[in-house]
């Protein structure tokens, strides 16, 4: 793992914590966008070398719209950056760590994804992210 990629934060509304968000980094996002595949809208903003990603669910089932019921809004995961996803996926898995993908999906922002279960890193969703070239 290289660098934290982004923060991502589970929001009950998107256009209202956009607003927030805006105020309090005095900047737009600068990128929305749909995972359909995930049933989320997800706005990134930048503060300086730091992204945050918003996610509001699409839909109730949607994984975002059960974290929210259970937890209500807040930190849903943190991203880490890798150079080869696959590579790491199996590292990873060979340190005891359990995938909740067998195989990278595409995500958000121009990224491959795969998530470590919450149950083996001391609660906290993992998110790998690999830039598609």
């Amino acid at each position: 793992m290289r660098k934290i990629e982004h923060i991502g934060i589970a929001v009950k509304n998107l256009e209202t914590s956009n607003l927030l968000f805006e105020k309090l980094f005095g900047a737009p996002s600068y990128k929305q966008e749909e995972v359909a595949s995930e049933g989320v809208r997800t706005s990134f903003f930048r503060n300086g070398p730091n992204k945050i990603e918003l996610l509001e669910a699409t839909n109730p089932d949607s994984p975002i719209a059960k974290f929210i019921e259970k937890k209500g809004e807040g930190i849903h995961h943190i991203a880490f950056d890798v150079e080869d996803i696959h590579a790491e996926m199996k590292r990873l898995q060979a340190e005891g760590f359990v995938l909740l993908n067998e195989v990278p999906k595409k995500g958000a922002d121009n990224k491959l994804v795969a998530f470590l279960h919450p149950k083996t890193t001391n609660g906290v969703l993992i998110e790998l992210c690999q830039e598609i070239e």
